[in-house]
């Protein structure tokens, strides 16, 4: 990203005549929020003065503690291509302090920096690649989204079948404009189903440009008459939508995974990094895979991992070695899916890999067959446990977790549990419609 200071960002604005600037923050459940304030107030802005009613985030504070600070950060600056018809808004990606001027710790980019910081007195940097697939959907006349699909299409077709093809090309020249760089666009397994792949990068710059991603995404859909969704399992009888992150460590310039005489070119700390993840696995997955629905893709059959496993060869398993040695080598995890926080995700996963580094956690063996054909017996043999199975599975394993709770933060930890155990309730006392298809008639 580019450095901009407070003066540079001030000249861009007067320069580019732009009108608004829309102050951007995450909530603890991954929801973009903002503050929209005009180009006079931009001084003020960059100076940290600008405050919010933080009881009215949901997860954050309580009325009686609600006033809360945004402190933009100026490299996030960048002007909406979009806007340029109707007077320019740019937009700038704020941490969240509170009052005192200390960090808020319900804050997920401040989660997400805490454990960055920890890697960097380790020595190490983290860069993720993240590959986040979504649905297109048709609208009604009154722009709300139906179940209908826009083609035909499968795996890597091209148009005409591909009927989504002239909006996500779009998606892809808005992101360029934006300071992404593009690596592969293409349609996914299920009618309907696209992914967008862009350039790896820090973890903090990942993190920000998939919220960024997805609001994009959503925008030009809608301009396409379309409704884009990451909802992870949105059609039953097809795949979902995941969002593999792509993960390695740096030191000094150098990718630490990589070592040319290493067993599979994989150095310690990979093998280390890797059991850390796979020891975390069950507790992370509250925070990599945080709805209800999430469990609907994490099932046999539809190319989701559901086994705590890892290989080089196939892509069964949890965790994946992409073939690419070199500074390319990469821990590629595959159970997330975009609807989760990526600040959050990204936290747990980083800090998940530096403990197995620290404390020496060694791996199971690779397990190199497609795991989905095993027996429960050969599963039992090779030690191969599951992820959750649902939501509640997923807290409950998350509650056993001291180190990723504490990586989350008491504050953080508590009102992300309280509302998915809302949500988990919620969902039990519904009555579907395959109950009624099922048993209306029969009993």
């Amino acid at each position: 990203m580019a450095k901009y200071t407070k003066q540079d960002i001030l000249r861009i604005c007067k320069e580019q005549e732009v009108q608004f600037v829309r102050l951007q923050f995450t909530d603890i459940f991954g929801t973009l929020k903002n503050v929209a304030i005009t180009v006079k107030q931009l001084g003020k802005a960059l100076d940290n003065e600008i405050m919010f009613d933080g009881s009215s985030i949901e997860g954050f504070v309580r009325i009686e503690e609600s006033d809360m600070i945004l402190y933009p950060d100026p490299s996030s600056f960048v002007i909406y291509p979009w806007t340029k018809e109707e007077g320019h808004v740019a937009r700038l990606i704020c941490d969240v302090y509170n009052s005192d001027g200390t960090p808020f710790t319900g804050c997920p980019r401040n989660t997400l920096k805490r454990v960055l910081k920890e890697a960097e007195e380790m020595g190490y940097t983290m860069q993720v690649g993240p590959e986040a697939e979504f649905f297109l959907f048709h609208t009604d006349s009154e722009g709300k989204s139906t179940m209908t699909t826009h083609d035909q299409a499968g795996y890597f077709d091209l148009g005409p079948v591909d009927r989504g093809e002239g909006a996500r090309r779009e998606m892809c020249l808005v992101l360029e404009d934006m300071g992404f760089e593009i690596e592969a666009s293409h349609h996914e397994t299920a009618p309907g189903q696209h992914e967008i792949d862009f350039k790896y990068n820090d973890a903090l710059t990942t993190a920000d440009n998939v919220m960024t991603f997805k609001m994009v995404v959503r925008y030009i859909a809608k301009q396409h008459g379309l409704h884009a969704t990451f909802m992870p399992k949105p059609i039953c009888g097809v795949a979902g939508s995941g969002m593999h992150l792509n993960q390695s460590l740096f030191k000094n310039g150098e990718n630490i995974f990589f070592e040319p005489n290493g067993d599979l070119q994989l150095s310690q700390e990979a093998y280390n990094y890797m059991g850390g993840l796979l020891m975390h696995a069950p507790a992370i997955t509250a925070i990599t895979n945080p709805l209800v629905n999430s469990y609907k893709r994490l099932v046999a059959g539809y190319e989701a991992p559901v086994y705590i496993a890892w290989s080089a060869q196939n892509r069964s398993p949890l965790i994946r070695i992409p073939s690419k040695r070199g500074s390319a080598t990469r821990v590629e995890l595959r159970s997330p899916d975009p609807s989760c926080n990526p600040y959050l995700a990204l936290a747990v996963t980083l800090k998940a890999g530096l403990e197995g580094i620290r404390d020496k956690i060694t791996p199971p063996p690779p397990v190199n067959r497609n795991i989905y054909e095993m027996t429960a017996l050969e599963r039992d043999t090779h030690c191969i446990s599951c992820l959750p199975n649902n939501l509640h599975s997923a807290l409950e394993a998350l509650s056993k977790d001291s180190v990723i709770q504490e990586t989350l933060s008491e504050h953080t930890y508590n009102r992300f549990r309280e509302a998915k155990l809302i949500e988990w309730n919620d969902y039990k006392m519904q009555v579907h419609q395959w109950e009624l298809d099922q048993y209306l008639n029969k009993f």
